[in-house]
């Protein structure tokens, strides 16, 4: 490897692994459901692999052209808003049942366990049907992507899918720290509370940005 090269390797590995940082790190349905398996200490490894792959893929995707091909598709991105939509009232409702269900206030140990398939088609679909995704890692990451020099687009992606395996595997992993706390069944409560209200809280905002397109 030129040795002038490393400089702008780093610096390439670096834009996209902060970016990636800036995007991901904040309160949604992905991280939320990331986050409350993890409390559960169940299926941890395989939804925190799927999330990371997902982001590796669709932010390749997006440096490799399909920010633009999204960016001149509003009907598309408005029916991805609209069916996004339709899962978070799904899921917001069944967090809220769980909540105000005597028998759902339980510890992890005790509540009824997602199979693997169950548990990663919920995460597909807090992955793949959340426009947001798509917005940030494919629209945004993407175009800052096709910025950089031909040589060094797959540095940017490299250190923009670090970032995602780091947080989703920190919130999975860590999420564990929490669990005295949630041995007690109110903090399930407040949490099923805080996840459901979340989810229709973005449900709403979604349709609101899909309403004017459809």
């Amino acid at each position: 490897m030129p040795a002038h090269w490393q400089p702008m390797l780093s610096s390439a590995f670096t834009t996209g692994f902060v970016l990636s940082a800036t995007l991901i790190v904040a309160i949604g349905a992905q991280n939320a459901f990331v986050l409350r398996q993890g409390i559960r200490k169940e299926h941890v490894a395989p939804i925190v692999a799927f999330c990371a792959l997902s982001d590796f893929i669709l932010m390749g995707a997006g440096v490799a052209g399909l920010a633009s091909v999204l960016g001149n598709a509003p009907v598309l991105v408005a029916l991805l808003t609209a069916a996004g939509s339709g899962f978070l009232v799904w899921y917001g409702i069944r967090a809220l049942r769980r909540a105000s269900l005597p028998q759902s206030l339980r510890a992890a140990e005790g509540t009824e366990p997602l199979s693997l398939g169950n548990a990663l088609a919920q995460a597909a679909g807090f992955t793949l049907l959340n426009p947001h995704v798509y917005l940030d890692t494919v629209l945004l990451v993407g175009s800052i992507g096709t910025r950089q020099p031909p040589d060094m687009r797959v540095w940017f992606v490299g250190g923009a899918a670090c970032a995602s395996g780091v947080w989703f595997t920190t919130l999975g992993y860590g999420a564990r720290l929490l669990a005295p706390i949630f041995a007690r069944p109110r903090a399930w409560q407040v949490l099923d509370t805080v996840v459901g209200l979340t989810m229709l809280t973005l449900a709403v905002l979604l349709i609101r940005q899909a309403a004017p397109v459809l």
